[in-house]
């Protein structure tokens, strides 16, 4: 039997609708793990909401925003004949063997018909029974009766093991024909509310709000539940009624007996018969598990000849007693009844009379917490080509059940079989387990939905093999952390995505325990995926981070590209900065770590090193606000970026340009603190100022016919600047030989000579003050000289250097330069020099360089 496909031979019966035929044997009978060769690793695309997947069993799956033309249609349902085939698919699949006749259901008529009336009115209704009263069974018939009732016919559910959202996609792949699509929430709930079917839900495992959240999503189903009186109720406002399903009565239940032994009852068997059915309160399989140990008593009373003594010797006559021996022997060898507390827990007495492949079997389910393997595995784990028989021996027996599309032990056989020593050597089939599922899963020609449906099992492994963990020797791997790495991204590529998550978990588990850092790193990145594609932002972001750290620091950039992708995708649609570990840099790389936001400014401004300047000219810079929205805020990354960095160096302009004017007009107005300062004994005549389009400074210039010694007379320069307001243009007044007009003499007074003396300044080499400084005015506003009312203006506006070597020039700032040569030797006169203060290397003046006026 192919364990890759389900064809009708898989089911127990070949294509014409016969029991299948024995088949030859297989060669070889078990997979060699160490020697096949590596296969291409399988990767699948699939669409979850509006992000393409693509699973990647190496790096780790990839996720992205879908593109328009990936994105699927909207699901149709299925056709008819493909309902069919799913509703086939799951049913667990018939027993190799003889093909067996079904036995009528006893006394479960009236809750049958109850049933079957309520859900043709549309209602939902809960079937309440214990395990082993036959609850499975009543359903699979009430399915059968419904099959007309509802447009999208019936469709079979295992609430084993499963929540809410994990039953709304069954229930929605189901009907629907969406390979590799799995709608987010609010598509999901759109398509389910248009489902009408008839919904079998078995063995569900919860109830109340979550109950009602599965029923609340699916308006146009009726459900019929079955569940253990264990399960919490539905509650008050879902409008279930309970059918709860008892115990057989005596008489039926010897019924029962005797359809299971194929015989009437003895006697002794009868009362047998009544004290078990008195111990177990009627319960069916307790019968159906009697009716197999009455068989086995059979077999072994009449020996391995019977046969033939019954047929060509002596044979008994029809109205013989069963007791009677077969051919007249008296001899032959009594078998007792099994006693009352065998027949109550008869797992570990039917076991023993079992085949070796049935016992096998019975110690894999043990190891696997009550999985059994598929029937097509079993050949390859028990290590017999004909092992897959052994199902229907303990399907015969009662000691397994079904659940869903595959089988379990049925209640109560896991403790009693642990009790006899079944689960002894538990570790060792659970490692075998592991080992066949790993190569299964890993294998080209394997479906991602086949290993979905052994998902249970090998969950099973994996939390066997978890906890005792070690790490491995040189050059060796971890059957567990292997299993884990094999089979989750199946589980993916299945849409079995809670299988996948527990996988993931258990796997990660194994990775840390076994000190395997890579793999750590695998796990952790597809937990992240996973939550991101449920919508579990932060949980997405810390398995990412931790990811992309593990990576960073193995040095695989492959990994790091995809942790850092996803984690991109995640602040994105959380409206965040990615967090440090997005933009960590891995080995022998540097990677910036500017950030997505825009820098802001702290309350205060920008904190300099210099004193709190009260009057400066105000600075005003853009300051981005906030983003409105998370999307006005990711439009681009590489344009914020760039903003940011606009916003830096603007920023770090006005800071300078802050700093330099407050350091210019503090130190200005600081410079009044020596009572000494020439600068504070202002003559009467205004400084010297460069003037209007011209480059000096008010200066004469030395003119090329002076003779050598004179010094020329100071011009006059106009101050009325006319009817325009601007010095230098036509409309000025022309200066007079009045006395009355200030003297624009640099230095203010007369040599002994009678006459001013000028000598030649050098301009300034650098300005003293930025463009837009303001300049400090005048302390004493000028007035006209009183002292020379009789010094005429000249014309002259140059007058020739006087070079004076024997006095050279000094920046002393408590003395000035003299413009005429020597001092002069009286102490009561004072020169000034008319230059511009200079300026110091790093472009501010001296303390004392302002401009000072001679005074007298």
């Amino acid at each position: 039997m192919d364990p890759n496909t389900r064809g009708p031979e898989e089911y127990g019966h070949d294509a014409d609708g016969q029991s299948s035929r024995q088949r030859p044997p297989r060669d070889p009978l078990t997979p060699d793990f160490g020697q096949h060769s590596p296969a291409l690793a399988r990767t699948v695309q699939l669409v979850s909401g509006d992000f393409l997947l693509t699973v990647n069993p190496v790096d780790g799956s990839e996720i992205e925003i879908c593109p328009p033309a990936e994105r699927p249609a909207r699901p149709e349902k299925l056709t008819p004949a493909a309902r069919a085939e799913t509703d086939r698919a799951a049913k667990p699949p018939v027993p190799p063997g003889p093909t067996r006749t079904a036995q009528p259901l006893l006394a479960r008529q009236d809750e049958r018909e109850q049933l079957v009336r309520k859900l043709a009115r549309g209602r939902s209704v809960r079937l309440v029974g214990s395990p082993g009263a036959g609850r499975t069974s009543l359903l699979d018939l009430v399915a059968d009766d419904c099959a007309d009732l509802a447009p999208d016919g019936v469709v079979r559910l295992t609430g084993f093991h499963r929540g809410p959202a994990d039953l709304l996609y069954d229930l929605f792949h189901a009907v629907h024909n969406a390979p590799l699509h799995r709608p987010d929430q609010d598509e999901l709930l759109t398509l389910v509310r248009e489902i009408g079917a008839v919904v079998v839900l078995d063995d569900i495992e919860f109830g109340g709000a979550a109950l009602d959240e599965l029923l609340d999503a699916t308006p146009e189903c009726a459900f019929v539940i079955g569940a253990t009186p264990d399960v919490p109720a539905p509650s008050a406002e879902s409008g279930i009624e309970d059918v709860v399903l008892g115990g057989l009565d005596r008489a039926d239940s010897v019924e029962l007996l005797e359809r299971g032994v194929g015989r009437v009852l003895t006697e002794d068997e009868l009362n047998w018969a009544g004290d078990l059915w008195f111990e177990s309160e009627g319960l069916p399989l307790r019968f159906v598990q009697a009716g197999a140990l009455l068989r086995q008593r059979d077999r072994m009373r009449a020996g391995a000849d019977a046969v033939d003594e019954y047929v060509f010797e002596d044979a008994a006559p029809a109205d013989a007693p069963f007791d009677a021996p077969f051919g007249g022997d008296a001899g032959a060898e009594e078998v007792p009844l099994p006693s009352l507390g065998e027949a109550a827990g008869p797992a570990p007495l039917l076991a023993s009379r079992l085949s070796a492949s049935a016992r096998t079997t019975l110690r894999f389910a043990v190891a696997l917490g009550g999985e059994v393997p598929h029937q097509a595995h079993l050949p390859a784990l028990v290590g017999d080509t004909h092992a897959d028989a052994a199902l229907g021996e303990l399907a015969d027996c009662g000691l397994v059940s079904p659940v869903g599309s595959r089988y379990r032990l049925a209640a109560g056989v896991q403790a009693q079989l642990e009790a006899a020593g079944y689960g002894e050597d538990l570790q060792d089939h659970a490692l075998t387990a592991a080992r066949h599922y790993t190569w299964w899963a890993g294998h080209p020609s394997v479906t991602p939905e086949r290993v979905c449906a052994e998902a249970d099992a090998v969950l099973a492994a994996l939390g066997v093999l978890v906890p005792g963990t070690t790490p491995p020797g040189e050059g060796e791997e971890s059957p567990t952390v292997r299993l884990g790495h094999t089979a989750a991204p199946a589980f993916a590529a299945g849409l079995h995505w809670s299988a996948w998550e527990r996988a993931l978990r258990a796997g990660a588990e194994a990775a840390r325990l076994a000190g395997d850092v890579y793999e750590q790193a695998y796990f952790h990145h597809e937990l992240g995926v996973l939550a991101l594609c449920e919508g579990r932002l932060d949980r997405a972001r810390t398995e990412l981070e931790t990811s992309v750290g593990l990576r960073g620091a193995l040095s695989d950039k492959r990994g790091t590209v995809a942790g850092r992708r996803a984690l991109a995708l995640v602040s994105d649609r959380s409206g965040t900065t990615p967090g440090v570990a997005a933009f960590a840099a891995t080995a022998g790389e540097e990677v910036s770590d500017a950030r997505y936001e825009e820098s802001q400014s702290p309350p205060g401004g920008v904190p300099t090193p210099f004193p709190p300047v009260t009057d400066t000219t105000t600075l005003v810079t853009h300051q981005a606000s906030a983003p409105s929205s998370p999307a006005a805020s990711h439009k681009g990354r590489g344009g914020v970026r760039q903003f940011a960095r606009r916003n830096l160096v603007a920023a770090g302009a006005g800071a300078l340009l802050v700093a330099v004017l407050g350091t210019v007009v503090t130190l200005g107005a600081t410079s009044d603190n020596d009572p000494d300062d020439p600068s504070t004994q202002v003559g009467v005549n205004p400084s010297a100022s460069q003037g209007i389009g011209d480059d000096s400074i008010g200066a004469d210039k030395a003119g090329g016919d002076e003779k050598p010694g004179d010094t020329g007379t100071a011009t006059s320069r106009p101050t009325d600047p006319g009817p325009d307001g601007t010095l230098g243009t036509s409309d000025d007044p022309t200066p007079t030989d009045g006395s009355t007009e200030p003297s624009d003499d640099p230095s203010g007074t007369q040599g002994s000579g009678g006459s001013p003396t000028h000598s030649p300044t050098k301009p300034p080499s650098s300005p003293t003050k930025p463009p837009s400084s303001p300049t400090k005015p005048p302390t004493t506003p000028p007035t006209d000289d009183p002292t020379d009312p009789t010094t005429p203006p000249t014309d002259d506006p140059t007058t020739p250097p006087t070079d004076d070597p024997t006095t050279p020039p000094t920046n002393s700032p408590t003395s000035s330069t003299s413009a005429s040569g020597p001092a002069p030797s009286s102490p009561t006169q004072t020169t000034s020099s008319a230059s511009a203060p200079q300026t110091t290397d790093a472009g501010t003046p001296p303390s004392s360089g302002t401009d000072s006026d001679p005074v007298i």
